[in-house]
């Protein structure tokens, strides 16, 4: 399933007048993955009711049920892969990068439990089911028989993540529980990104809008804009230096932006 199509189908406002409505839209997004199976465990967030959320559901993620949407689509993405990396033998076997990427993957499968159960649960009305992801973008990647090349990826996809939960900070700030959890994936992410690019032979941030050295040219959309030095209205390139300034945080990728780099790997 594409994600952009899955978002743009819910354009139809008519849908979203009454709670029917959005059971009945949210219903048809249901079965667009009725053949794909997942499990979840209790989840911890109880203060936050589904009556809270009633008045917030709109058919785009720009509310917390959105935010939690999409990020669950990139943690379905980023799960996936690293199990099909492990899978493979294409990480060297018996080594540091071996345990590293273990460590990750579990992350990955725990975030994605934590965030179905935050929608209420694989059935509930709010539920996203796994698209189906193509690694090789149609043959043009092999990262799952050449290493560099699934060391290149699993950066990408790192450094987007990251960016991605900043960019969706604003869409939770109404929901202190779920931005708090949501934050703290997002530290994950972050300490995820800088291994991967160690892993490479990099710094562990990201410098200007230089995506490294052996990354595909595919991958440059999730470096754009992190050149900028602005900071709460300071440039910090005038007491750092542009590259130093530029290091000192990473920024956010809107929805749309998401949405685009999450494409190249969405069947």
């Amino acid at each position: 399933m594409n994600i952009l199509k899955f978002i743009q189908s819910f354009a139809n406002e008519s849908l979203m007048q009454s709670k029917g409505s959005r059971r009945e839209s949210f219903g048809q997004f249901g079965q667009l993955g009725k053949n794909l199976a997942l499990a979840s465990i209790p989840f911890g967030l109880s203060s936050l009711t589904n009556s809270a959320y009633a008045a917030d559901i709109t058919p785009t993620p720009s509310t917390p049920i959105g935010a939690l949407q999409l990020a669950l689509t990139l943690e379905y993405l980023e799960k996936e892969y690293y199990i099909m990396g492990l899978e493979s033998g294409v990480i060297p076997a018996g080594g540091r990068d071996e345990k590293v990427f273990m460590q990750i993957s579990d992350h990955e499968t725990d975030h994605v439990t934590f965030l179905i159960n935050g929608l209420g649960g694989v059935g509930s009305p709010n539920f996203v089911a796994k698209p189906t992801f193509d690694f090789t973008v149609g043959g043009a990647f092999d990262p799952f028989n050449h290493y560099p090349t699934f060391l290149a990826l699993a950066q990408a996809f790192e450094d987007t993540g990251v960016r991605a939960y900043k960019g969706q900070a604003g869409n939770l700030i109404s929901t202190p529980d779920l931005l708090t959890a949501a934050l703290q994936i997002h530290s994950v992410e972050a300490r995820h990104a800088s291994e991967v690019r160690r892993l490479r032979g990099l710094k562990g941030w990201i410098t200007l809008n230089e995506r490294g050295a052996g990354m595909p040219a595919a991958t440059q959309a999730v470096y754009d804009g992190e050149q900028l030095t602005i900071q709460a209205g300071y440039n910090t390139a005038e007491l750092f230096g542009a590259a130093a300034g530029s290091e000192a945080y990473d920024e956010p990728l809107t929805t749309q932006e998401t949405v685009n780099i999450a494409n190249l790997f969405i069947v």
